[in-house]
């Protein structure tokens, strides 16, 4: 179980990035949503500790992650938004060197270890191919592969999907899925269904702040009953702004189809809409666009 209390991280120039950020993580996979600047990177990185919050505590497990990083670096995988690779280096090469960081300095027990994660990840077959030449798909499988090196039971994973194809995505989070089950798993996104898909539990923040959190069923209850869809003309657009509380808009076949947030039904051609996490998503941010 990961614990984090009253977590504060207010940067040199003043902006304050975390603000009393409160959360139980449990075993399996955690997703955290948010938009972009809502906060997300900061959190992981101060889980990961590569930074140091302001105030607030983190514990995982018996460790205090603040008073004790070192303890929590021995049993953490980390995967970035962006990490780098050293140019020329194969795929084998890159996570021996990799694994003896992490402390593995048997080479049998080494060499098990790096064939293993390399089947895992399905890239075997280029392991002796330079990673800096590898597609961005086959270098977040390598990402992943680095992370579950020394079998941790903590893994962070920011925005790992950003930049992939729709089947590179799927075979990656399909990947992160299997192993999630029985350890814990954060995994920071702003693209909603891959919550939606992944996640037994989950968290929206913006602002620097936790805004909700629940299972997705739990978060979706929320707003059941409450969201209203209708299809209009985009010149129509504004006028219904100025008259509802609109909280997603999309097109189809060149229309634009409006979800609405009310009690009860609006009249005027609405429509009940069955709700999603993409409804609770927006729904949640709409305090902070009026305030904006």
């Amino acid at each position: 179980m990961l614990q984090i209390e009253n977590l504060t991280h207010v940067y040199p120039n003043g902006t304050r990035a975390l603000d009393s950020v409160s959360l139980n993580v449990p075993a399996g996979m955690f997703g955290l949503l948010g938009p972009n600047g809502a906060g997300k990177s900061t959190l992981m990185r101060t889980i990961a500790t590569l930074q140091v919050p302001t105030s607030g505590a983190i514990r995982f497990d018996a460790i205090d992650v603040l008073a004790d990083p070192d303890a929590l670096r021995r049993t953490l995988g980390y995967l970035p938004q962006d990490f780098g690779v050293y140019p020329r280096v194969s795929a084998w090469d890159m996570l021996d060197h990799l694994a003896v960081l992490k402390g593995y300095s048997n080479r049998g027990e080494r060499r098990d270890a790096v064939a293993t994660l390399l089947n895992q990840v399905n890239l075997w077959s280029v392991r002796n191919k330079a990673v800096a030449g590898f597609s961005g798909g086959m270098r977040q499988r390598f990402g992943i592969a680095q992370a579950l090196i020394g079998q941790p039971r903590l893994v962070i994973v920011d925005e790992p999907t950003a930049g992939l194809d729709p089947e590179e995505s799927n075979r990656f989070l399909n990947l992160l899925s299997e192993v999630a089950e029985n350890i814990v798993v954060i995994f920071s996104t702003h693209i909603v269904q891959d919550i939606a898909d992944l996640c037994q539990n989950a968290a929206i923040i913006a602002g620097g702040k936790i805004i909700t959190t629940g299972s997705p069923d739990e978060l979706v209850a929320q707003v059941k009953g409450r969201v209203w869809t209708k299809t209009i003309d985009k010149h129509e657009l504004d006028a219904h702004r100025a008259q509802y509380d609109i909280i997603a808009t999309r097109l189809a076949s060149g229309r634009t189809v409006i979800h609405v947030l009310a009690d009860n039904n609006p009249g005027n051609g609405f429509a009940a809409a069955e709700g999603d996490l993409e409804d609770v998503y927006f729904s949640t941010l709409l305090p902070l666009r009026r305030a904006a």
